[in-house]
């Protein structure tokens, strides 16, 4: 990186604010700040990370329409869904997707009320930190005044007023100063597949302004995913919160975040907002070389165990990240044997089974004799049979399917 050149984002310490930039293009002089002050929703921005290979959700999951553009329940994608829910807070132009290479034109196809320079493909996966980097840039060279939301694409949230509210209210925090806000949910039972948020001192309301309907405490620590007694005990301090992955913080915020505890990753973005300022094609030049030779990390890890102006937001909302097939039967009818079944399904004694039927010619009943426990799907060219308290193998059998020469079309 050149030395002697200053960059738009500068080059001090932390505590300094950015400059902003004068816009490089029409484009660009239109998503930003007009007559010096731009009105509060211009300056908010959503960024959906959306390049998950949903590998636990195979058969009907697969690289190019992973678990996030799939209509699993219901007719809109989980990707769909989540540009529904924030649609009212934001306007399209502010609603950016980080995808891969992959799944870009199935992106587009499916939200074509965002524009096309909105859909941003990773040339490769380098876990989440990167993508936050890359989002903030292309954030930040539209407005560095902006405040950002990182929302996944895959979560499922059928109280969407409730989750506003929590977002508009995050939002108003993150805009008052340097803070990183991110959304916990009150657990309802002991889960070993989530991290933890560990909530201290709740934060007094905001001096002069009207308090927020949305709790915020300060964060003490950021707890991996817990053995069942300690889920137990984080349950009955209720000082604990499910670490959602939902993240939000202004453009200052977040590049200040990364300059102090990950310079290499600050570098990187520094040279993407630089090369989104100048346009997609610039950016997706320096993107192919840059993204081969990054470290894979995650943000939760590179940055918010790090920080110390952390403050988690109650997500008082229904959620759940449906992380593996055995989710289904928490959002699908079940029979009075247990049986969740997307699928026309005809038993005798089957009992807690997970069915549902993809296939999207000859059709037929699936029969189902003495089953239990048991996940069954039907894909038009495969089938999938496996044991519930199985289903994290999944991934290792698409990884063996890959690996075969004859069945790697499946994956």
């Amino acid at each position: 990186m050149p030395t002697k050149k200053k960059s738009p984002m500068g080059r001090k310490s932390a505590a300094k604010p950015i400059v902003q930039p004068k816009p490089s293009s029409k484009t660009q002089a239109k998503a930003g700040p007009s007559k010096g002050v731009a009105s509060r929703a211009s300056n908010r921005f959503v960024v959906i990370m959306a390049g998950g290979r949903g590998e636990r959700f195979w058969p009907v999951s697969r690289e190019r329409t992973p678990k996030q553009l799939i209509r699993l329940l219901g007719e809109r994608s989980f990707l769909q869904q989540a540009v529904d829910r924030v649609r009212p807070l934001v306007p399209a132009e502010n609603i950016l997707v980080i995808t891969n290479a992959a799944q870009a034109s199935e992106v587009r196809r499916q939200l074509p009320e965002l524009p096309r320079h909105n859909v941003v493909a990773e040339p490769t996966g380098r876990d989440t930190c990167p993508a936050v980097a890359l989002g903030a840039a292309v954030v930040g060279a539209r407005s560095t005044a902006a405040v950002m939301a990182v929302l996944p694409a895959d979560h499922v949230i059928p109280e969407e007023a409730k989750f506003r509210q929590v977002l508009a209210d995050a939002f108003a925090l993150a805009e008052r100063g340097q803070v990183i806000v991110t959304i916990g949910i009150p657990p309802t039972e002991p889960a070993t597949g989530y991290g933890y948020i560990h909530a201290g001192e709740t934060l007094p309301p905001p001096q002069g302004a009207k308090p927020f309907k949305t709790g915020f405490s300060k964060v003490l620590r950021f707890v991996e995913k817990p053995p069942l007694e300690k889920a137990v005990e984080y349950l009955a301090t209720g000082e604990y919160r499910w670490n959602a992955g939902m993240f939000v913080w202004s453009f200052v915020t977040v590049t200040n975040g990364l300059q102090a505890h990950q310079p290499e990753m600050f570098a990187a973005c520094q040279r993407w907002f630089e090369a989104a300022s100048k346009g997609p094609a610039r950016l997706d030049k320096v993107l192919a070389a840059d993204y081969p030779g990054l470290r894979k990390v995650s943000i939760d890890y590179a940055l918010l165990e790090k920080a110390h102006n952390v403050v988690v937001a109650d997500g008082a909302f229904a959620w759940d990240d449906l992380g593996a097939w055995p989710a289904l039967g928490r959002h699908v009818r079940q029979d009075p044997e247990g049986n969740a079944a997307v699928a026309d399904l005809v038993h005798v004694d089957a009992a807690r089974n997970i069915v549902y039927d993809a296939r999207t010619k000859g059709r037929t009943p699936i029969t189902l004799v003495g089953v239990k426990d048991s996940i069954i799907v039907l894909a038009d060219d495969a089938v999938l049979v496996a044991a519930k308290d199985e289903a994290q193998k999944i991934k290792d059998l698409v990884r063996k399917l890959a690996a075969d020469p004859r069945h790697v079309g499946l994956v």
